[in-house]
C-alpha cells in the first residue's frame, strides 16, 4: 500500500515554526494542528500550495514576505492614552485587551508601551511588517470526512494565523 500524501480532502496534521529574517524562532507550535487540504483552513495559501504531495515526515520551508503574511503595520491601530485612564492591569508591556467598535467587531490590542504617563497599545498582528519563514513539517494524514470536507477543518481542530 503506497504511503498517503496531502492532496485535496485529506486532513493533514503539521507542526511549525516561523522564524524571522535573522532565523530567530518567532512561534513554534510541537503540538499538530490540523486543517484539510484543498478546504477553507486558514494556513497561508502558499504554505498549503507547497505541502502539496508530501508525505508523513516531509518538511518544506516557504518564506513569505509582509504582503503575503501578516500585512504591513496599519498606524491607525495604534492608540495612546493617559495612563490614568487605562485600567491598573493595562499598564504594563504585553498586557492585551480586547475593544469592540460600533459594528460589534473585536479587535485585541497589546499594550506596547508605557512611557511618561501614557500607555500605547497596538492592534497590528505582531508579525505585521515582518519577512517570515514557515518551516512546516507534516505529523499525519488521513482521509477527511464529509463533515470536515464541509467544515473545511477536522472535527476538534483549529488552525488560526
Amino acid at each position: 500500500m503506497a504511503e498517503p500524501r496531502v492532496t485535496k480532502h485529506k486532513v493533514v496534521h503539521i507542526t511549525y515554526q516561523i522564524t524571522d529574517r535573522s532565523g530567530s524562532v518567532l512561534e513554534r507550535i510541537d503540538l499538530p494542528v490540523g486543517y484539510v487540504h484543498g478546504g477553507r483552513s486558514n494556513l497561508f495559501p502558499q504554505v498549503e500550495e507547497q505541502l502539496d504531495g508530501c508525505a508523513v515526515g516531509d518538511t518544506v520551508d516557504v518564506t513569505l514576505p509582509p504582503q503575503d503574511a501578516f500585512g504591513y503595520p496599519d498606524p491607525n491601530l495604534t492608540f495612546t492614552d493617559a495612563v490614568d485612564n487605562v485600567p491598573p492591569e493595562y499598564r504594563r508591556p504585553g498586557a492585551e485587551a480586547m475593544f469592540q467598535n460600533e459594528r460589534g467587531e473585536t479587535i485585541t490590542m497589546t499594550v506596547v508601551g508605557v512611557k511618561d504617563g501614557k500607555v500605547t497599545l497596538d492592534g497590528n498582528h505582531p508579525l505585521a511588517g515582518k519577512t517570515i519563514t514557515f518551516h512546516v513539517t507534516v505529523a499525519n494524514i488521513r482521509d477527511a470526512s464529509r463533515d470536515e470536507i464541509a467544515n473545511g477543518m477536522p472535527e476538534g481542530s483549529s488552525l488560526a494565523h
